[in-house]
């Protein structure tokens, strides 16, 4: 079995600032303890399950070079750095059994959610086919249009119920209640650790019961800008174009992999200031 563990970091346990996400803050280091801690409470729920299982983890924060290498579970093999094929997700591929996500957080605009966004500050929405997707469904219709299913998802209460409305069957872990942007009740990060290893184990054997989520083309993709400079950049991609307000950009995709990375495009773009 071939499982791919993507480990985003500002839905670990205990994490509710970006003083705890930022490589340039204080608590960084702390933050990257927590979260490797958290990957290897899944990896060896993981195992618990299957002691053969090749296991993949994909640093999937910010710069992807947040886990501690050293410190991880040495069973599992790490994707770190960047730029890289499928971002978040990279290591995935046909032959992946099945998905799990680490430490997400809820898009952008919703909430009460712990350090809430979509990508980064300037993707305020994206919506696909009319529907409002982050992080958390961005990657899992990529995972789906793999054939792929999200078996789980640990984060905030917040974060867990974005992709519970989306696939119902998959098994989520909230480590934390969102109180607002950088305020939660957490867990203690051992306690959460323990569930954490739990469910990896139950949602790795429950895996043929939780269904991809497929999203099939052509489809309709709006994404809201904040920076006039960002909008100005993306309507230089072909086939993108303003539609409706002046914070959105619009294309059409023929299927979703090709959605997804214009929407990583996009968002890479966004990075990009004025001279």
């Amino acid at each position: 079995m071939k499982l791919l563990i993507s480990v985003d970091m500002e839905g670990i346990s205990g994490i509710v600032h970006s003083s705890e996400t930022n490589p340039e803050r204080y608590d960084y280091q702390r933050g990257r303890e927590l979260m490797t801690a958290d990957a290897n409470a899944v990896i060896a729920g993981v195992l618990d399950a299957d002691p053969t299982a090749d296991v993949l983890v994909a640093d999937a924060h910010g710069t992807f070079r947040n886990l501690l290498p050293e410190q991880l579970d040495r069973r599992a093999r790490l994707v770190r750095g960047k730029p890289r094929s499928l971002n978040m997700l990279a290591g995935l591929d046909e032959e992946t059994d099945a998905a799990l996500f680490v430490g997400y957080h809820v898009r952008a605009g919703e909430g009460p959610g712990v350090l809430a966004h979509t990508m980064n500050g300037e993707i305020l929405d994206v919506r696909v086919a009319g529907r409002s997707l982050g992080e958390i469904g961005l990657n899992a219709a990529m995972a789906g249009h793999l054939g792929v299913p999200v078996v789980l998802l640990s984060g905030d209460d917040a974060a867990c119920a974005e992709l519970t409305e989306l696939v119902p069957e998959t098994v989520t872990v909230p480590v934390k209640e969102a109180l607002g942007m950088a305020a939660a009740v957490t867990l203690h990060p051992e306690e959460a650790r323990d569930r954490l290893r739990r469910a990896a184990a139950d949602a790795v054997a429950r895996r043929a019961e939780i269904p991809p989520l497929a999203l099939t083309g052509p489809l309709d993709v709006e994404v809201d800008l904040a920076s006039p400079h960002t909008i100005d950049l993306a309507t230089l991609v072909p086939g993108v174009s303003r539609a409706g307000g002046a914070r959105t950009v619009t294309f059409t995709s023929p299927d979703y992999a090709t959605a997804y990375r214009l929407i990583l495009l996009l968002a890479q773009l966004a990075t990009i200031k004025p001279a």
